[in-house]
């Protein structure tokens, strides 16, 4: 038996792997060109993000009553939501501060049309663009009203809005009173030290983040006479105007006596036109200097606090949860489904 030549061994070998080498570099290629992947990777490649769908609040329309033109204005409630934001807190602030009062705005909307928002309409309105419901402007009242910052404040203020897309705030499965103003006096109320009704999730909370803020501290000062006049009261020639008998959970003025008359903080300050019901005054000659703390009436969510509550890092869902306390952040589609059913 004769031996085999190792070079032609090595010979076979070579011509072996040159003769498979082609075939394994076109495998791959040939497999992905059966199936299709390849193509499709080119069509559409992995880091294509989903084209977004229609938001929840497009499919239901808002019919705002405009108080100046006394006319009727219907557009998407996305739309709606936007216009109020834009109107009710500025768009500088932090972007979760935005996220939470697109919330509240939309569960104010959502409880108004379901029945719980109270007051007379024009015909077929839902909703006024005044204080009595929530202030509105649309996009072309913000272009002339924005200017060249139009731009940036619409594409946040929009963020907002779509990023808390079809969510309400909720206490045990209805939508609430979303409640809120502009600056506490480090706290809010209660809200039955204001309104009539005490609601559960409406609780005085701490709110520090105000202390300091532009709407903080305000003074005011009025003649004697009209002073005496507003409230109905004579001041006594000793020097001293009233005492402060009672404060509220919020440490606001419950309750105080002045001129042989009792009146609750809210009184004196819806009569005085004071920016809060936790004031305090000197007579100072024939003027009543009148100093406040805080700016509205402190039931529900801070403005302010809110803002100072996101720059500290915190989420918009966390902000709610502290200025409404034993709430839940639901669906709205339910309640949106009742009102696309009424049309």
């Amino acid at each position: 038996m004769s031996k085999i030549n190792p070079l032609f061994v090595l010979a076979a070998v070579l011509f072996t792997v040159i003769l498979l080498i082609p075939t394994m570099l076109v495998l791959p290629f040939m497999e992905g060109k059966t199936n299709g992947k390849l193509a499709e990777d080119i069509q559409q490649p992995a880091s294509t993000p989903a084209a977004k769908g229609p938001s929840a609040d497009s499919a239901v329309e808002v019919a705002v009553f405009r108080t100046a033109q006394s006319s009727l204005e219907k557009l998407p409630l996305d739309e709606y939501l936007i216009g109020v934001v834009a109107a009710e807190m500025p768009a500088e602030f932090e972007l979760e501060a935005l996220k939470a009062q697109a919330l509240a705005a939309r569960t104010y909307y959502v409880k108004q049309i379901m029945g719980g928002g109270g007051g007379k309409l024009p015909q077929g309105a839902q909703v006024t663009d005044s204080v009595a419901h929530q202030v509105f402007k649309n996009r072309d009242e913000l272009k002339q009203l924005w200017g060249s910052a139009y731009s940036w404040k619409m594409e946040k203020i929009t963020e907002a809005v779509r990023a808390t897309d079809g969510q309400i705030l909720t206490y045990e499965g209805a939508p609430i009173d979303a409640t809120f103003f502009s600056t506490s006096n480090g706290f809010t109320e209660n809200s039955e030290d204001y309104w009539p009704n005490a609601f559960p999730y409406l609780r005085s909370v701490e709110s520090p983040w105000d202390v300091g803020t532009p709407k903080y501290t305000s003074q005011t000062a009025m003649p004697v006479s009209e002073f005496e006049r507003k409230l109905g009261v004579k001041i006594n020639g000793n020097g001293e105007i009233g005492k402060i008998t009672e404060r509220t959970a919020g440490n606001r003025v419950a309750k105080i006596e002045i001129g042989g008359k009792t009146l609750t903080g809210k009184v004196v300050r819806e009569k005085l036109s004071l920016r809060s019901s936790d004031f305090n005054w000197s007579l100072k000659g024939s003027q009543v200097v009148i100093e406040t703390k805080g700016f509205g009436h402190g039931i529900g969510m801070s403005q302010y606090g809110a803002n100072g509550m996101a720059a500290e890092g915190k989420s918009y869902k966390e902000i709610v949860q502290h200025y409404y306390q034993g709430i839940e952040i639901a669906s709205a589609e339910k309640a949106l489904t009742k009102v696309m059913a009424r049309k």
